[in-house]
């Protein structure tokens, strides 16, 4: 005979593991980060000195230091781009800054500096912090279990020791250590890691379970079939892994315009200085025209066409509950024309609520009194359904007897003495258990009904006799139907709904809010699937969901977009978007505000490259002062930097949300 106690070594290394903190990457244990702050501290005590009006001596060395803090790490990684005859990014910034300096704008290059080595520790650390959710995402799966041996003798064993066939013992709040079928016993496991169903299911013998989803209540034995490295959880790990590598590599659109550009502006600038020189010209005339031809055609303007409008927007956004995490994840949504949605957690809020309240024909029993019976009984109870029926109580201000000899049975419901009856709360067919007289049979037509419609049906039995039923169901969010008309109208084309849950609760849901694609009793690689299938089609596509089960998925996404408040901290660090209050208008309106930032991008890089052909020909054709040349290039770069914030206002979130 099995027992169902564990050894005090056992429960104290589970408690260990259970309080162990999630692994997360410390800001300054990245030497980017420590350079950052580095050239950050230097730069600011620099400036005070420098605006202070201390002598050079003071504040020059700091802005030196500045210098080679945060710009040689970059600077190093342009130099090894430049021998694989590359001309990185990283290196022209560190020559612009350098070239600052040696035309005396110190601080201006500085800055510069400093600016650029903070975004290259952002983006360290935002990788960090994925790769240690992707880590910690293996922590759902226990790091023992209970072997049961031949003789039903016990042994906690690695699960990385469990072998196919092997059998294991999970107990009421344990973890399913491997994923397999249940050959013994019976409980409610909650799966919403794996398939994101809203509310625990029913298991009993011949069902599935999988590693890392945690048994409620009832002892299951379950024979493993797959490997610790096969298991859905390890799966989801090396999905998220493997679509995060094999996603193409994202630039900014000018990113890719600016290499081009500095090439030639390199070869024109030494070409400038050179063929004069050739020619008979004196050394400083040459080497003043070129420096001035350097600086007038300098890519600064034309850099600053595309940050300001993409900064701007991502502040404007995060003003109004959407983190954009980066200037090309802002860019890239405005290129969104598909999206795909999550059911529970995205378009519903997550939790379930008691929907209907359905008394039987001849009980005698008010909606008041049937749910007053139910959550009485239901009170002693942790089952999600029992904290669904005794919400909605709360709600009516109902005032509810004590329950006494409660009793609770996996898979079928509860049972306790209320005021003196017997009243039982669960499962219609585990309750009725084939009974077809008057009551009952009302009763199961009740519950079929509901169940038609996508609720979950909870039989209430008084004594004996059926008195009514409940439907509990997930609540759609308000402004759910709203986002996916917006997200129609933006795309061309309604978005597809991808669910862990059953066919029937998420054809009525997607019936209610407008989509018609529907795809549900889906895997996490079952998303991906999706996902895939839509790019072979040409479409950029956006996933909107919130769990665990979402994250390859969100990964595999052109662009991914977690709801912040119930996500998991996976699919929060995978996704490229975080919608942190839940509101689901944001997210057709972020996508506008992408749209509207993409605009000014445009009207930046013509005002910037009127500028710079009428000072690049002034310079060539006449003689362009260099005093002169300075200003028409640093008013051409406050232009079309002031242009760019423009989407700073509230004004510009409106008429996105419009």
């Amino acid at each position: 005979m099995t027992t169902l106690t564990v050894p005090p070594a056992d429960r104290d290394a589970l408690a260990l593991t259970a309080e162990a903190p999630p692994r997360r990457t410390r800001a300054l244990a990245l030497p980017e980060a420590r350079w950052a702050a580095t050239a950050t501290v230097l730069f600011l005590v620099a400036l005070v000195l420098q605006l202070a009006g201390a002598p050079a001596w003071a504040w020059g060395p700091l802005y030196a230091l500045t210098y080679a803090s945060g710009g040689w790490e970059p600077g190093w990684a342009g130099l090894r781009a430049l021998r694989d005859r590359t001309l990185d990014v990283d290196l022209l910034m560190v020559v612009a800054a350098l070239g600052a300096a040696a035309i005396g704008q110190v601080m201006d290059g500085a800055l510069l500096i400093v600016i650029f080595a903070t975004s290259g520790a952002l983006e360290a650390l935002a990788t960090a912090r994925t790769a240690d959710s992707v880590r910690g995402l293996l922590d759902l799966s226990p790091a023992t279990a209970t072997r049961l041996s031949d003789g039903d003798g016990e042994e906690r064993v690695a699960v990385e020791d469990l072998a196919v066939g092997d059998t294991v013992l999970v107990r009421p709040g344990e973890r399913v250590g491997a994923d397999g079928r249940v050959v013994g016993g019976a409980g409610e496991v909650d799966q919403a890691a794996i398939t994101g169903e809203p509310l625990p299911v029913a298991k009993e013998e011949g069902d599935e379970v999988f590693a890392g989803t945690l048994n409620g209540t009832g002892a299951l034995r379950v024979r493993v079939e797959r490997d610790a490295s096969d298991s859905v959880i390890a799966r989801i790990v090396r999905m998220v892994e493997e679509a995060s590598e094999t996603k193409a590599p994202t630039q900014l659109f000018i990113e890719r315009v600016e290499q081009r550009y500095s090439l030639g502006m390199v070869a024109a600038t030494l070409a400038v200085f050179l063929v004069p020189l050739a020619l008979g010209a004196d050394l400083t005339g040459s080497l003043l025209r070129a420096m001035t031809f350097m600086i007038v055609a300098s890519p600064c303007a034309v850099v600053l066409a595309t940050m300001p409008p993409l900064l701007s927007a991502i502040a404007n956004a995060g003003r109004h509950g959407v983190l954009v995490k980066s200037a090309v994840v802002m860019e890239r949504l405005g290129q969104v024309d598909a999206v795909a949605l999550d059911k529970t957690g995205t378009l519903t809020e997550g939790t379930p609520r008691v929907a209907d309240l359905r008394p039987l024909a001849g009980s005698g029993v008010s909606e008041g009194e049937l749910l007053a019976w139910a959550a009485a009984a239901e009170r002693p109870s942790e089952h999600p359904l029992a904290r669904a029926v005794l919400d909605a109580a709360h709600d009516r201000g109902l005032e509810l007897p004590v329950a006494e000899d409660f009793d609770s049975t996996p898979g079928v419901g509860v049972r306790a003495t209320v005021d003196g009856h017997v009243v039982a709360v669960g499962a219609p067919g585990r309750l009725l258990d084939g009974a077809t007289s008057g009551a009952s049979a009302r009763a199961a037509v009740v519950a079929a009904a509901l169940e038609a419609e996508g609720r979950t049906a909870v039989l209430v039995v008084v004594d004996g006799a059926p008195v009514g039923v409940l439907g509990v169901a997930d609540r759609l969010r308000p402004d759910a139907a709203r986002t996916v008309g917006a997200l129609t109208s933006l795309t061309g084309t309604a978005p597809v709904l991808l669910t862990g849950d059953n066919p029937r609760a998420a054809g009525r849901l997607a019936a209610e809010v407008g989509i018609g694609d529907v795809r549900a009793a889906l895997l996490p690689q079952h998303k991906v699937a999706a996902v895939r299938e839509f790019e072979k089609m040409g479409r950029r596509v956006m996933v909107v969901g919130d769990g665990v089960n979402d994250a390859p998925a969100l990964a595999a996404a052109h662009t991914g977009v977690a709801m912040g408040r119930a996500g998991s901290d996976l699919a929060l660090e995978t996704a490229d978007a975080v919608v942190v209050r839940d509101e689901l208008t944001t997210v057709p309106a972020v996508i506008s505000l992408s749209r509207r930032a993409r605009g000014l991008v445009v009207q930046n890089l013509v005002i910037a490259s009127v500028f710079i052909a009428a000072l690049v020909v002034w310079d060539l054709a006449g003689h362009l002062p260099l005093p002169l040349g300075v200003a028409g290039h640093e008013g051409s770069t406050v232009i079309v930097g002031l242009n760019g914030l423009r989407l700073l206002r509230e004004a510009a979130w409106k008429r996105a949300a419009e």
